[in-house]
């Protein structure tokens, strides 16, 4: 059965891997600042990863079911890489898919972490990376775009005063934009038989255990892998990028009758945007991807540095244990970065008409909308969670108006301004790869 007409079309290469990651029962879990205990495993954690190449060296895209790369695994990661394969560091995008019901990935002053299993992890990385470069064959990508309405709202709100609250109560509405475009690229052979997605939607995965959690789960990116397998067959990988969605959730911000959170409401949201990424990408044409490139850049970017209206503000949360304050005062006991200058990497992918840029933090939508906007390529895919974790990166005018995301040392590592410079530099380096 042949699907698609390939005759004029460039030459590529694809291959695809999925390696469990699934930690031990007993870890604890991410995403809250109180402990929560994994008792159960409901759905696997994985590694899936997708390789393209033409003629040189490929580009390599791996998505993990945790919640952050942070910098100690992925330049580990890249360096076995790197001695295994020879494929350079500016080639290879890592990202965490920012499931809320995973282990801990990196050593924690707040939550406990298994050690053991951090420590494995750039070597499971490997092996996925092994794995699909081992199952290269010729291949056509179809990529694809759709809006999806009502799957998530901004969490941010602007409150009367002009300051910004974390949620809606007593807000005069959102403090942002919601990006709705769902992007995606479906990997076939040469027949048109489907291999593997890539999938690249803005949303938080915070929705199938919530505070209470006591499982590991995937959350709804793992939903949406089973759902397209459901209709390719249980051999298609799915690799789930995560967009710029440091300022939006999954919630509802309307009336419905539809449940707002938990199983159902993961595992309907995984139907809904496998939906979205398959009407995209049947419904489109092959494009010819006969232009693959990266561009790595690290940008020397301060943090926060500690003021003393900052200070007396901690001093005041000792006194009560209310919302995030525990938190806050324990991560500032530990913030040894006043006056410290971070290295930040921005990365750029392309593979014929789709570029895809890394930003290494839980970024506000309003950046990955401008990034889309200014780009030179049809498809931009602009991914959080990349090649390390530096926090929340606010917009530049948000990071001074208190919300949860723009917090400093709570939830705010880098300096105001940081998010504006990577954007910039991120723009620079699609144009240049375009080009």
């Amino acid at each position: 059965m042949q699907f698609f007409d390939t005759a004029g079309l460039p030459e590529l290469a694809a291959g695809v891997a999925r390696i469990k990651i699934t930690p031990p029962v007993g870890v604890g879990l991410a995403g809250y600042f109180h402990e929560r205990i994994a008792k159960r495993v409901r759905d696997d954690l994985f590694c899936n990863v997708v390789v393209l190449k033409e003629s040189g060296d490929p580009i390599v895209i791996v998505s993990l079911d945790i919640i952050g790369v942070y910098s100690p695994v992925a330049d580990e990661a890249k360096r076995l890489i790197l001695a295994a394969t020879g494929i350079p560091a500016a080639n290879v995008l890592l990202h965490a898919t920012h499931t809320h019901t995973g282990p801990v990935p990196t050593r924690s002053h707040i939550l406990p972490h298994c050690a053991e299993w951090i420590e494995a992890l750039p070597g499971r990385i490997l092996e996925g990376v092994q794995a699909a470069l081992a199952d290269l064959k010729p291949a056509i990508i179809i990529p694809g775009r759709e809006n999806v309405r009502d799957a998530g709202s901004v969490r941010v709100c602007r409150q009367k005063s002009g300051k910004e609250m974390f949620g809606r109560t007593d807000s005069i509405g959102p403090a942002g934009p919601c990006d709705r475009e769902l992007l995606a690229l479906r990997i076939c052979d040469l027949q048109g038989v489907t291999r593997a997605f890539v999938v690249n939607h803005a949303m938080h995965p915070d929705t199938i255990g919530g505070s209470r959690a006591d499982f590991i789960s995937a959350d709804w990116p793992g939903e949406i892998c089973k759902a397209i397998s459901q209709v390719y067959g249980s051999e298609v990988i799915t690799v789930f990028l995560n967009g710029c969605c440091g300022d939006i959730n999954h919630g509802i911000d309307h009336p419905t009758r539809r449940t707002r959170s938990g199983e159902a409401r993961a595992i309907s949201m995984g139907r809904t945007l496998a939906a979205a990424a398959i009407l995209a990408t049947e419904q489109d044409e092959p494009m010819a991807a006969n232009k693959i490139g990266a561009r790595l850049e690290v940008m020397p970017i301060p943090y926060y540095t500690r003021t003393p209206e900052f200070l007396a503000e901690v001093e005041a949360a000792r006194k009560t244990s209310e919302g995030w304050n525990s938190a806050l005062v324990i991560k500032n006991d530990h913030w040894t970065h006043d006056g410290e200058i971070a290295q930040v990497p921005v990365q750029v992918l392309r593979c014929g008409d789709v570029m895809i840029v890394g930003l290494p933090g839980e970024v506000f939508s309003r950046w990955g909308l401008e990034l889309k906007h200014w780009s030179p390529a049809p498809f931009t895919l602009v991914v959080e969670l990349a090649n390390g974790c530096f926090n929340y990166i606010p917009t530049t005018d948000q990071a001074n108006r208190g919300a949860y995301g723009a917090k400093p040392v709570l939830s705010r590592a880098l300096e105001a301004d940081a998010g504006r410079k990577l954007a910039d530099q991120a723009q620079v380096m699609l144009w240049e790869l375009w080009e």
